[in-house]
C-alpha cells in the first residue's frame, strides 16, 4: 500500500536531524530509533477495523498512544476511524493542524488559558469534545465558547472502576448533561466510561469481571439519561485489553483503542478468551526501538545504544524481538545490557526491542522510521510530541 511520507525532508540531515530517509537501507538507519513494520502496522489497522464493524460499533483511535498526525490519518483510511481520542489541549489542536477533524479530548479541561485555547480549535473546521465531571466546569467551558462564538460538545465522565475522574452515580450524571445541555456553546454528546486499570489484567477472567461493573454502570447511566429526555451520541470507552467486552456489550457505541496498532511487551502479555497471548493471534509488534551493539568487553555481556532515554521502563524493561536466546536486562541512561551467553552477538550488529510501554515510549522521540522489505519507505514526525499542555 502506497504510504504517505510525512512533510518536506529536504534539508534534513541524516544522523543529526533524522535517523533515515526514504530509500536507504533499513541496515544503515541510525540507532538508537523507533522504526515501525508497516506490513504488521497496517494489519493491525485493517484487523482493529474489521472488528469494530463486525461488532457494529465506531472506532476513535486513540491518538496518545502514537501522537502522530500520519498514522491517525492512516488508521481513517485503513480502518474506519472516526477520528482520534487524546489528553490534552495541545494535543488535540496538533491533531487538527494535522488533518485530522474529529477529536475527543478523553480528560478534563480546567486552566482558563487551556479553556480559552481549547474553544478556539473549532475554529480550525473541527469537532472538538471533551469530558467533564464537575458542574463548576461546565459554566468556564460554556463562558470561552460563547466568547469565541464556537461549540463545545461534552461528554460526562463516569468513574466506572479506574478511581481516578469521573462521577459515578447516575444522578450526578444526569445532573452535569443537564446542565451542559442548557449551556450555551455547549452541547451534550453522552458518556466517557473508560475502565483503564483492568486493561493490563493478564487473565481474560479478571478482565471481564472488572468491565462487567462498568457495562451495568454505563446502562444504568444511559437510562436514566433517556428517561430525562437526553440521549448520547457517544458512549465511548475500551482500550486494546477490553474492547470485545465493550464492543459486544450492546451499551458502548464507540471503542478507543490505541496501543493496539503498535502492540508492546506488556500488552502482549495479556491472555485472551482461549488463553493465547494477546501478541500471538491477536495483533502483532510493528513498533519497535532499533539498537545497535556498542560493546562486548565483558564475557556473556554485550552492551547496545538503547538506555533510558528512549524508552518507558514503567511497565517493564523491553524484549528483544526473534532472539529468544537474548535478554535486554539491565540499563541506564545511554546503554542497555543484553545477556549474550553465547556470545553470538558482534559489534554494529542492529536489534529489534519490543517496549515495555509504547505511549511513554513514542512521546521521546522526534521521528517514527516505516520500513518495508528491508527499506525505508517514509518517515513520520511525532507531531503532537511534548504537547502535555
Amino acid at each position: 500500500m502506497d504510504t504517505q511520507i510525512g512533510g518536506d525532508l529536504s534539508g534534513l540531515e541524516v544522523g543529526y536531524d533524522v535517523p533515515a530517509l526514504p530509500g536507504m537501507p533499513e541496515a544503515e538507519i541510525q540507532t538508537p530509533c523507533l522504526i515501525i513494520d508497516l506490513d504488521a502496522l497496517e494489519r493491525n489497522i485493517i484487523k482493529m477495523g474489521r472488528h469494530a464493524s463486525e461488532m457494529g460499533v465506531r472506532h476513535r483511535a486513540h491518538g496518545k498512544m502514537h501522537k502522530s498526525a500520519d498514522i491517525a490519518r492512516l488508521q481513517q483510511r485503513l480502518g474506519g476511524s472516526v477520528g482520534v481520542c487524546c489528553q490534552k489541549v495541545s494535543e488535540a489542536e496538533a491533531f487538527v493542524r494535522g488533518g485530522i477533524l474529529d477529536v475527543l479530548i478523553t480528560n478534563q479541561v480546567r486552566d482558563p488559558l487551556k479553556i480559552d485555547r481549547l474553544a478556539r480549535i473549532p475554529r480550525l473546521g473541527a469537532r472538538i469534545i471533551c469530558c467533564v465531571d464537575d458542574p463548576d466546569n461546565v459554566n468556564e467551558l460554556s463562558c470561552a465558547a460563547v466568547r469565541h462564538g464556537t461549540t463545545i460538545e461534552c461528554l460526562v465522565e463516569i468513574d466506572c472502576g479506574g478511581g481516578r475522574c469521573g462521577v459515578s452515580a447516575s444522578d450526578d450524571v444526569v445532573a452535569l448533561a443537564g446542565a451542559i445541555n442548557t449551556a450555551q456553546g455547549l452541547r451534550f454528546s453522552g458518556i466517557q466510561a473508560y475502565q483503564g486499570t483492568m486493561q493490563h489484567f493478564v487473565s481474560h477472567a479478571d478482565r471481564k469481571a472488572a468491565i462487567d461493573t462498568a457495562v451495568a454502570m454505563v446502562r444504568d447511566a444511559v437510562d436514566a439519561l433517556s428517561s430525562h429526555g437526553l440521549a448520547c451520541d457517544i458512549v465511548g470507552g475500551g482500550g486494546t485489553g477490553s474492547y470485545m467486552f465493550e464492543g459486544t456489550s450492546g451499551v458502548y457505541n464507540e471503542i478507543q483503542c490505541g496501543s493496539y496498532a503498535f502492540m508492546d511487551a506488556d500488552y502482549g502479555r495479556i491472555l485472551d478468551g482461549d488463553g493465547r497471548r494477546l501478541d500471538d493471534g491477536g495483533f502483532e509488534n510493528a513498533l519497535f526501538i532499533l539498537t545497535s551493539v556498542m560493546s562486548h568487553a565483558k564475557p556473556g555481556r554485550a552492551v547496545c545504544d538503547a538506555g533510558l532515554k528512549v524508552q518507558s521502563v514503567d511497565s517493564g524493561l523491553p524484549v528483544v524481538h526473534g532472539r529468544a536466546n537474548l535478554v535486554y536486562d539491565t540499563c541506564s541512561d545511554e546503554h542497555g545490557e543484553i545477556d549474550d551467553p553465547r556470545a553470538v552477538l558482534r559489534i554494529n550488529e542492529k536489534l529489534r526491542l519490543v517496549p515495555g510501554h509504547c505511549d511513554p515510549t513514542c512521546n521521546l522521540h522526534d521521528w517514527y522510521v516505516g520500513v518495508r522489505a528491508g527499506k525505508v519507505e517514509c518517515i513520520w514526525p511525532v507531531t503532537a510530541r511534548g504537547k502535555a499542555f
